[in-house]
């Protein structure tokens, strides 16, 4: 086992939600026991791990996970879910949710849902916060055919269960993430007051934004982008 290794086992554990921030590393004893390593090996897997900013190092308490750690994508909440059952990772909450039908004509939803403009879609929109600090606004869209096996999609309160299952469990169709992709735009100004940036009027501040579309093995189930905070840090997956 080398050093890429091990880094990836801990960035693997914070991105999880399974390490929180201030939480400690084992000690470099306890990582070479664990993982029969050099400790010239251990050094370099930590320190790959603080220049991606996801660990520090604090005295006499060792390593221990940088306060502000990576902002995962609303695909790899299903993934951390799938893994470990955690919702929210340690200091993670959300707020601003809102459940609307509303006729869709964004040219980019429209094509990945395969949608004419102008044909009604369920909206999901909730606001991701970090200790208390918004740092993702989350939208997914959904079409009629996606609603009507899955009618809690409809309904103005937070899913108990995420959609991908219930929509497996009643159609007995495997549900597929398309390829996540990633791109910088300008914020609007609803998704400015979300994130709670006071910019001068007109101004124009950039964002990212992730999208990743459902499918089964004959539509396109739903649409899902994440708009981040500037200064946000978000892991990409190979």
């Amino acid at each position: 086992m080398g050093y890429a290794d091990v880094a990836d086992h801990f960035r693997t554990r914070i991105k999880s939600g399974e390490l929180a921030p201030g939480d400690a590393l084992p000690s470099v004893a306890e990582i070479r026991e664990q993982f029969d390593v050099a400790a010239k090996t251990v050094s370099r897997a930590l320190g790959v791990l603080k220049s991606e900013g996801l660990v520090t190092s604090r005295g006499s308490l060792g390593t221990v996970v940088a306060k502000s750690p990576l902002v995962i994508t609303g695909a790899d909440r299903l993934d951390r879910m799938a893994r470990n059952g955690l919702r929210y990772a340690p200091g993670e909450t959300s707020s601003g949710h809102r459940v609307m039908t509303r006729s869709i004509y964004d040219a980019d939803v429209c094509k990945a849902l395969d949608l004419e403009p102008g044909d009604e879609a369920v909206i999901r929109i909730r606001v991701f916060r970090q200790e208390g600090r918004p740092t993702t606004v989350g939208v997914s869209v959904y079409p009629h055919h996606t609603v009507n096996a899955v009618p809690e999609l409809a309904e103005d309160s937070r899913m108990v269960r995420q959609f991908d299952e219930l929509y497996a469990e009643r159609t007995g169709r495997e549900v597929t993430k398309g390829q996540r992709v990633g791109h910088v735009r300008h914020a609007s100004q609803d998704e400015l007051d979300a994130l709670e940036i006071d910019a001068p009027p007109h101004s124009a501040v950039p964002v990212m934004v992730v999208t990743v579309t459902f499918h089964d093995d004959e539509n396109a189930l739903g649409y899902w982008e994440d708009v981040y905070a500037p200064g946000s840090r978000v892991p990409i997956s190979g």
